[in-house]
């Protein structure tokens, strides 16, 4: 009995130990007691999540670049990858009207905000200005303007995706232009700062479970479990919501490669809980491009369609904006007619695209849409302050898996998906990468390190 209970501890040590999973989730656990307990001691651990999300940004636009540079010149084709961003944009339209659609249908039909009778006059319109720090969404011309770069530094110093992206297409298209005989070294170190960077956010990782335990202690020390019983329809519509939205593109996924979303979560579970402990799905682009190109998608695919989708395929973002618009007139006793609720839809499809990396996106969404609507007063948006961070969660995990599921997609119509290999990692037949090999190498040889160590007559 000793000696099981011995091998027991020792099993329970080594997966703390080698699964990032175990970790991560213990760390949120962990949060969320201390931030019950002693709330002012969990509001300050603040700076150890949002520390790390710098981290991760930091690699985030020359990680971008090198897969994108490294995928046009490998695939040796421009016009192919200009049909990935073709058929990815059509992608993310699709889906972002679909989720808006279905939120709308479920406001309609759960009504999360009916009974509330809230007077807008009582609400402060100043608290949703402070959030937003008086920014604003951008225009559709000053979207595709600021996409562009005026400086090659600045798009690197400034974070901007989209302005990357551009810049790579054009290294790639001008590596692909002077071919390998005449800039025959600048493609082997464009890959090998790409092992350097991974290289790093491997290092970055061993910090996540500390992140972690980080934003949940300042979450629930700050905000309280308190919310859940003023806004719980409203959370329960929203997750509810989202939950049927994965199960669509579950069935959406396994039509157009033959692959399932269930075992695509548990293949990528250590990104999706480090994502949902953060509230960033930015903190776990690096690993998400690991694993999706370990699972058969090609390296331009990759590299063009997830960074992309962070701008322009917001699912969860648009599940919550519609709900949201709905719980608010609900709240307020206006009733949307079957037009308005068409405007909505209109509106939000166009502000919900230029909502990444703007603080207070969401409230100027909102704001956006109530003013377009001309009935429900701006202050309005300020019912959803309480509750707008414990949405972090289902938005995070909806936007990323929807990304996930655009790049097997996309990568299937336009044939730069190995299904045989796809299949095999996420069934865990195969090993997804030298990572992944040593992971799984690690218990065994530590297994046998027990062994060694345990007395003969202990046997």
């Amino acid at each position: 009995m000793p000696h099981a209970t011995g091998s027991l501890a020792r099993r329970a040590g080594r997966l703390l130990r080698t699964s990032l999973f175990v970790q991560v989730l213990l760390a949120l656990l962990l949060g969320v007691l201390v931030g019950r307990l002693w709330p002012q001691a969990g509001t300050s651990l603040q700076p150890l999540g949002d520390g790390f999300v710098r981290l991760i940004k930091a690699v985030i636009a020359p990680l971008v670049f090198c897969v994108v540079v490294a995928g046009i010149t490998k695939a040796g084709d421009l016009k192919s990858f200009g049909r990935i961003g073709v058929k990815a944009l059509i992608w993310f339209e699709v889906a972002t009207s679909i989720a808006l659609v279905v939120g709308l249908l479920a406001g309609n039909v759960f009504s999360p905000g009916a009974g509330m009778h809230v007077d807008p006059a009582s609400l402060d319109k100043g608290a949703v200005e402070a959030t937003t720090h008086g920014g604003k969404l951008p225009s559709a011309g000053q979207f595709i303007l600021e996409a562009l770069p005026n400086s090659a530094v600045g798009a690197f110093a400034e974070n901007s995706l989209l302005q990357v992206l551009v810049l790579a297409c054009l290294v790639g298209a001008a590596l692909l232009h002077l071919g390998q005989q005449r800039v025959p070294q600048l493609l082997p170190l464009i890959e090998q700062v790409q092992d350097v960077v991974f290289t790093i956010v491997g290092y970055l990782m061993k910090l996540a479970p500390l992140a972690v335990f980080g934003a949940t202690a300042h979450l629930v020390g700050q905000y309280g479990l308190g919310a859940m019983s003023t806004y719980g329809k409203l959370i329960a519509v929203c997750y509810g919501v989202a939950l049927a939205f994965l199960v669509l593109l579950g069935l959406a996924l396994k039509a157009v490669t033959g692959l399932s979303l269930w075992k695509f979560v548990r293949y990528s579970r250590e990104e999706l809980l480090l994502a949902l402990g953060t509230g960033s799905s930015e903190t776990v682009m690096p690993r998400m491009m690991q694993k999706l190109r370990a699972a058969g998608c090609r390296d331009d695919a990759v590299g063009l369609v997830l960074p992309t989708g962070y701008s322009f395929n917001l699912d969860g973002a648009s599940i919550y904006l519609s709900i949201g618009t709905l719980f608010i007139a609900q709240a307020i006793g206006v009733h949307l007619s079957l037009g308005q609720q068409i405007t909505v839809v209109l509106v939000l499809m166009l502000t919900s695209k230029g909502m990444a990396g703007v603080p207070g996106s969401a409230f100027l969404a909102l704001s956006a849409t109530a003013s377009a609507l001309g009935v429900i007063p701006a202050s309005a948006v300020a019912l959803l302050l309480g509750v707008d961070r414990i949405m972090d969660s289902m938005r995070v995990a909806t936007n990323l898996l929807g990304n996930c599921v655009a790049v097997f997609a996309v990568s299937r119509w336009e044939g730069a998906l190995d299904r045989v290999t796809a299949k095999q990692v996420l069934a865990g037949e195969v090993p997804a990468g030298p990572h992944q090999q040593a992971a799984a190498a690690a218990p065994a040889d530590e297994e046998e390190a027990d062994g060694a160590r345990v007395a003969p007559g202990e046997k």
